[in-house]
């Protein structure tokens, strides 16, 4: 299998990017999406549409599938694959509920059919850096985390009707790549407190939240997210991962250790050239990296994992870090009234 074919289930915001890798890494073989839009997306690659996965996999059988739908159709879709024998990219989060997560998992090792779950920040070089310089003890014992996802979305983002009901929010849509990389950074979550507000936006669900968080290792985080504020401080102002986003050199994420602290996605190591002392100057260096699409490395990983590799995000560690987002959803909404 040199080029495997690709489906890709969803043809919106995600989704799109999804196609564009596909076009270029695989073979692009369907589009699954029942939209008015999606007709001139098909169209412009050349490719089969379908109203429904049922309706494709009825009539070609991908090699993959990229599952990139609204959040509540990605169990049963993955699910529908999984049971065909068909590998599957499933964006995050992978499901809405832990129960449809579980059923995900379950259906993976039933079947023996992988799953990567699209936490693709965890295929950024920057991460990777990142991680490394954890591994090789140069923040020390890391002993409080700091993150914040700041931004303003237009109004007209959320024409989509399902932007603004339950499995929606930035916490579910946004907060959650910023716990998978916390957990992949700091080790495993084990408490959340958090609240929740709807005020400036007035929606179903939340517009911002503030988190505590305890690790297993001791450390604590604290975590700010709001869709409603004029601010750069948010990965994808940040890091210059996606085009599409202005670019900002800021930071949104710092992690403190007893030797040094690291500031993300900047990569600047700040440490003291003598003994650690608040009387004494500090200083920082900049880890070196050479930066990539993070998209397109976690394409290329599926590609790898349709032939046999493991997922760097298995279905079990999507359901992690979708079991410690819960908790967020699950704090109260506001004040009552």
């Amino acid at each position: 299998m040199s080029k495997p074919n690709i489906a890709v289930f969803g043809a919106g915001l995600i989704g799109s990017r999804h196609i564009l890798q596909a076009n270029q890494q695989a073979q692009l073989c369907a589009i699954v999406d029942p939209s008015k839009e999606a007709v001139a997306v098909a169209s412009g690659f050349d490719v089969a549409l379908f109203a429904t996965p049922e309706d494709c996999l009825n009539s070609i059988r991908p090699d993959g599938v990229v599952v990139a739908t609204p959040n509540h159709l990605h169990a049963d879709q993955a699910i529908l694959c999984l049971e065909a024998g068909i590998p599957v990219l499933i964006e995050k989060p992978m499901a809405e509920t832990l129960r449809n997560a579980d059923r995900i998992v379950a259906a993976s090792e039933r079947m023996s059919v992988p799953v990567l779950v699209g936490h693709h920040r965890r295929h950024n070089p920057i991460i990777a850096r990142a991680k490394a310089a954890i591994e090789a003890n140069m923040l020390g014992d890391i002993v409080a985390v700091n993150g914040q996802f700041w931004l303003y979305k237009p109004d007209d983002y959320f024409d989509a009707a399902w932007r603004k009901g339950p499995g929606a929010g930035p916490t579910m849509i946004n907060l959650i790549h910023d716990i998978d990389l916390l957990r992949y950074l700091c080790g495993e979550i084990v408490e959340v407190q958090a609240m929740r507000s709807n005020a400036a936006r007035g929606g179903q669900v939340e517009d911002t939240a503030a988190v505590m968080m305890r690790f297993a290792s001791g450390a604590l985080g604290t975590f700010s997210v709001s869709d409603s504020v004029v601010a750069p401080w948010s990965w994808e102002m940040t890091s210059g991962e996606n085009p599409i986003y202005p670019n900002v050199p800021q930071s949104c994420y710092t992690i403190g250790g007893t030797q040094s602290g690291l500031s993300i996605p900047d990569l600047q190591l700040w440490t003291y050239d003598g003994p650690r002392s608040w009387w004494n100057q500090i200083g920082s260096a900049t880890l070196k990296v050479e930066r990539a699409d993070a998209f397109a490395i976690q394409f290329k990983h599926f590609i790898d994992v349709i032939k046999g590799a493991a997922p760097l995000v298995s279905a079990a560690e999507g359901r992690a870090s979708l079991a410690a987002v819960l908790k967020v959803v699950e704090s109260n909404l506001g004040p009552e009234t």
